[in-house]
């Protein structure tokens, strides 16, 4: 069964569970806090279904020659509310005004960020927005055939590997289904990041009332982390300073499977990819003024046909994808793991968490002068 055969190439997408109409497959965290199918073997009745919709074991590889624009939103309010360009706002409100559900990750009460539905304008800012965190899908692969067989529209979201995981649950193609990925570095530990949460309202002396992973009240290239604390204090510093911040863009607490991604590719099972357009101010100056550009790769005629029907809502202009991806290199290549991954884990629970970023996530000298140069290349 499904326990036996993965490893550390496990995405944790859910697909086996949606499958198993025994539902002898959970879920389980482990050490890490990452979640992994364990099967009640006295529930199970050897059907395979969970290994023969496994996203790694039956991989899908494709040629689907992605065009590229470089875009945002006319709406100048939920572009400064978005992560980016504000695209996918208007994706969400064009199948909403059609009767459509839109499904994605989503902070709860609790700040875990898993996936749920979305079925009126006003939540669509539930779904906005980056969330550092791996999201858990839950059963919503289940819910969104049950939703494509009543004859609704879903636009269902996520990582690469949810939508595939997604893809190969559906096993055919719906006419009504959009799916949207994101140019992804890769998913850290929910465990760390409640650890993270548990030390933010410990400094704060109260709980956490929102958050907000890309402020942009010091611009979009040099976003904020944002807190709000129920007791009126707010924390907010430059992602470069945040120490959760530190610890994933230094690959020190990403999900294993992320060091050897299956679906970084220009070949991609969504329809539509967003993404940041980083380097924007160098293959187009004149649509950047820091407020947010989209990066957007339409991957197939459905996203093509979406696109168009959006563009009356968006500043847009075609790109070179291999010129947009040498400044999004995470597209196409996956995050080199950091040496003190066991450590900085091994430690996760002992030490403060300043003080485990702080001596598991040094720069090394050969870091610190590739982002000189780097930053000379980009001036």
């Amino acid at each position: 069964m499904i326990d036996c055969i993965i490893n550390d190439n496990c995405t944790g997408c859910h697909c086996c569970i949606n499958i198993c109409s025994n539902e002898c497959i959970n879920m389980n965290p482990n050490n890490e806090g990452f979640l992994y199918p364990v099967v009640n073997y006295s529930n199970c009745i050897n059907c395979g279904k969970c290994v023969s919709v496994c996203p790694i074991i039956n991989k899908n590889d494709l040629t689907n020659n992605p065009i590229a624009y470089a875009c945002f939103n006319k709406d100048k309010i939920i572009r400064l509310n978005s992560s980016s360009g504000g695209i996918f706002t208007i994706l969400a409100e064009k199948v909403i005004d059609c009767g459509g559900v839109v499904i994605g990750a989503v902070f709860n009460k609790d700040f875990e960020v898993k996936h749920d539905i979305v079925e009126t304008y006003e939540n669509i800012r539930l779904l906005r927005g980056s969330k550092y965190v791996q999201s858990t899908v839950g059963y919503t692969y289940k819910k969104t055939k049950d939703f494509l067989l009543s004859g609704r529209k879903v636009l269902f979201s996520g990582t690469p590997c949810q939508i595939a995981g997604l893809k190969t649950y559906l096993s055919k193609p719906y006419p009504n289904l959009i799916t949207v990925d994101i140019i992804c570095h890769g998913v850290p530990s929910p465990y760390v990041w409640k650890t993270y949460i548990q030390f933010r309202e410990s400094k704060a002396g109260s709980k956490i009332k929102s958050i907000n992973f890309r402020s942009k009240n010091t611009g979009w290239k040099q976003f904020s982390v944002l807190f709000s604390f129920v007791n009126n204090s707010v924390y907010n510093k430059i992602f470069s300073e945040d120490i959760y911040m530190k610890a994933f863009l230094k690959n020190i607490c990403l999900r294993p499977s992320c060091y050897n991604c299956n679906f970084r590719s220009l070949n991609r099972q969504s329809d539509i990819t967003l993404a940041d357009f980083w380097g924007i101010q160098n293959l187009l100056p004149d649509m950047d003024d820091d407020n947010g550009t989209s990066l957007i790769f339409l991957n197939s005629q459905k996203g093509r046909q979406v696109f168009k029907s959006i563009s009356n809502n968006i500043f847009y202009k075609e790109v070179e994808i291999t010129d947009a991806v040498k400044y999004n290199i995470s597209a196409i290549i996956s995050p080199e793991q950091n040496l003190n991954r066991k450590e900085f884990f091994k430690n996760l629970s002992k030490l403060p968490f300043d003080k485990l970023v702080k001596k598991y996530c040094k720069d090394s000298l050969l870091f610190k002068i590739k982002s000189f140069v780097k930053n000379i290349i980009n001036y």
